[in-house]
């Protein structure tokens, strides 16, 4: 539960971008003076000796982060959600006031806020999302390193091979979607007490080429995997699109993607395969119902100055998809 009301402290949902290059992942790392994450430099632009300049903030503000990247992936929007309490008898900020004085202190510039908005007090960043869908972005054609452009590397993962089998990754994929106990695409070290995810999409399909590449480069072909689930196990999506990867360039059949998986044994000798992580897009956190009584919800963030009743990028009808959903096109 937040804090109580009339407490003076005010929740708000955040949207931030971020390249994740840099960054030891997103959380936060304590007590390390070389590795660092994106949340280090999100809670330093409000810390106390920043805040001081714009917020006022009487406690120190902690992001808590709906959805954990590892170090290298990248997140076109990720989302956490913060508490920031005033003095007494002084009015909570606007959400623009929020994410104008982020993104005024923060220190690093491959992190952007996107967005704020006010939320009740209960409001959880991460139990609260429905969906969370990852995006890996692939490219062929590329036989060395130096034949990417400088502005795609760490931003896909470039296969020396011409071409990929692009119906069988399809065909593999379809064993993916549904319920399933995905235990032979977890990676050790993760803290899920169960393996069991439903993921709803699981696709591959070309991607128009990129801004980055020249007209004499057409060699190149870029080619997008999403997946869709409303969590994930650790480096699930990675091992995933290893293996869909490794049917595309006809080292597995199809039929062995449902054998991997009725295994249920990350230690296979197929499951040594782990997509790197810089191409790794968290593409999209949304939200729908924020707590056990949907009328009463609906009528508080309705009231709730600054919540999104038609959310920039929502491009689904509102009674299909609703609450908040961030969906921002790829940036460079």
């Amino acid at each position: 539960m937040g804090p109580a009301a009339g407490s003076g402290t005010a929740r708000y949902l955040v949207y931030f971008q971020y390249l994740g290059t840099e960054f030891n992942g997103v959380a936060a790392v304590r007590g390390s003076q070389r590795a660092v994450g994106v949340q280090n430099y999100l809670e330093a632009a409000l810390s106390p000796q920043e805040a001081a300049k714009r917020l006022n903030s009487v406690v120190p503000v902690k992001f808590t982060i709906s959805s954990r990247t590892d170090a290298g992936v990248h997140a076109l929007c990720n989302s956490a959600h913060l508490d920031v309490q005033r003095r007494s008898g002084q009015p909570p900020f606007s959400p623009e006031v929020l994410a104008e004085a982020l993104n005024a202190h923060l220190r690093h510039p491959a992190i952007r806020v996107l967005q704020a908005f006010r939320v009740p007090s209960d409001f959880h960043a991460r139990h609260a999302a429905t969906s969370r869908t990852y995006l890996y972005r692939l490219v062929t054609g590329c036989h060395r390193p130096d034949h990417l452009s400088v502005f795609e590397r760490n931003r896909c993962w470039a296969l020396q091979a011409d071409c990929l089998d692009v119906v069988a990754m399809q065909e593999a994929a379809q064993h993916l979607l549904g319920t399933h106990d995905f235990s032979a695409f977890q990676s050790a070290g993760s803290p899920a007490t169960s393996t069991v995810r439903t993921l709803r999409r699981a696709s591959v399909a070309p991607d128009p080429s990129s801004l980055f590449i020249l007209p004499q480069e057409n060699r190149l072909q870029f080619w997008n995997l999403e997946f869709e689930s409303q969590s994930f196990l650790y480096k699930q999506v990675r091992r995933m699109t290893a293996v869909l990867v490794a049917v595309g360039l006809g080292t597995l059949m199809p039929a062995q993607v449902k054998v991997i998986l009725e295994s249920r044994d990350p230690l296979g000798r197929h499951q040594a395969r782990v997509a790197p992580a810089h191409g790794l897009f968290l593409k999209s956190v949304l939200y729908g119902s924020l707590g056990e009584n949907p009328a009463s919800v609906q009528r508080e963030s309705e009231e709730t100055p600054g919540w999104p009743k038609n959310p920039p990028g929502d491009r689904q009808p509102k009674s299909k998809r609703p609450g908040v959903r961030c969906l921002l096109p790829l940036e460079p």
